[in-house]
């Protein structure tokens, strides 16, 4: 089956733009400032400097700088990676979450998600618990708050008589207040000052404390939600265009919202992991997404993707050089940047996603 059901706007199913060339050049653009963004940090770097490390690494062979090796690959590569993966991930989330609730204005942390995770992180920071884990303590206890989160919104919504559209918002806000209540609880009664400056540092995202050894795991994540969001794509327009359109079409629409619901909480629940809360990114790229390609998923869903990596790797180096050698949270970057971003495209856009909450 293939279906066109657009999910907007004013020009529905249209593309703007051709898709192909636009990734390409996106999927460049992102290979070039990937390279280019090694160079920045608390310590400049020369770009010849950072080629000639990732030359002699790629390469097998020795005679690169040891200072700039070090610098390059084992503190700044894998986090440049680790932007890019988290990038591509949540941009993928918030397209596909705007879907499943039918909500122009939702976000990969709608379900409670992140505030969850938030929760994981905090008992790692400040009782220290799972510290046996050593470098995966913390991506392990927050990575557990999340699947928490999933699991209780989950539950409570089929309690309720299923998973709706309506149900699922309520639930996921009620949840991320209750879980941001019992971390604000936590971080009050901490008596290291230390740890709550490292809660909230964290809960407003970083990308300080990559390491190779998380990268290979979140990648794998990524690539199969990707993979499985693309082989769904006209299930998804018809769902976007409501549930008994979807219905009629032949769509197991509330197998697909089930689905839809667990892939994208352990996406994000992984992302969350390794990074923190990382806002407006699921919410602002899909939009732009939208609107430059139209809002078919198999044309939305790879944009999205790759501008969601090329952006999150210029928010990361703006952390690192803003107020260098200090680092700022990830989020208070992208609220910066995406909060008019987001205002401008509201001005100049209507997003309809027409039909109940059902």
């Amino acid at each position: 089956m293939h279906l066109e059901t657009p999910v907007s706007h004013d020009r529905p199913g249209g593309r703007r733009l051709p898709v192909t060339p636009l990734f390409v050049a996106l999927l460049l653009a992102t290979a070039v400032s990937a390279v280019a963004s090694l160079a920045f940090g608390s310590e400049p770097l020369s770009v010849s400097g950072v080629v000639d490390v990732l030359r002699a690494r790629l390469s097998g062979s020795k005679g690169a700088d040891p200072t700039y090796d070090t610098i390059v690959w084992e503190l700044r590569a894998p986090r440049v990676i680790m932007a890019v993966v988290v990038g591509a991930g949540l941009a993928m989330a918030g397209a596909c979450m705007q879907t499943l609730v039918r909500n122009p204005l939702a976000d990969p942390y709608l379900l409670g998600v992140s505030a969850g995770a938030g929760v994981g992180a905090t008992f790692v920071i400040v009782i220290g618990a799972f510290s046996g884990l050593g470098i995966w303590a913390l991506s392990f206890g927050a990575l557990g708050g999340a699947l928490l989160a999933t699991a209780l919104v989950f539950g409570i919504s089929m309690w309720q008589g299923g998973i709706t559209p309506l149900r699922l918002i309520l639930t996921g806000v009620v949840m991320s207040a209750a879980f941001s209540s019992v971390s604000s609880f936590l971080v009050f009664f901490s008596a290291d000052p230390r740890a709550t400056q490292s809660v909230l540092f964290w809960l407003l995202g970083s990308l300080s404390g990559s390491v190779w050894q998380q990268i290979l795991p979140s990648v794998i994540v990524v690539v199969l939600a990707i993979a499985i969001l693309l082989a769904l794509h006209s299930w998804l327009d018809a769902l976007a265009a409501g549930a008994d359109v979807a219905a009629g079409l032949g769509v197991p629409v509330r197998g697909l919202r089930i689905g839809l619901f667990v892939l994208t909480s352990v996406l994000v629940g992984v992302l969350v992991a390794v990074s923190g809360g990382i806002g407006f990114v699921g919410l602002v790229v899909p939009h732009l997404a939208r609107i430059v390609v139209g809002a078919l998923h198999r044309h939305v869903l790879p944009i999205a993707a790759v501008g969601g990596a090329l952006f999150m790797l210029w928010v990361d180096v703006a952390a690192r050089v803003v107020v260098r050698p200090q680092e700022i949270p990830l989020s208070v970057v992208t609220g910066l940047v995406g909060a008019p971003i987001f205002l401008l495209l509201l001005g100049r856009r209507h997003y309809t996603y027409s039909g109940g909450g059902e």
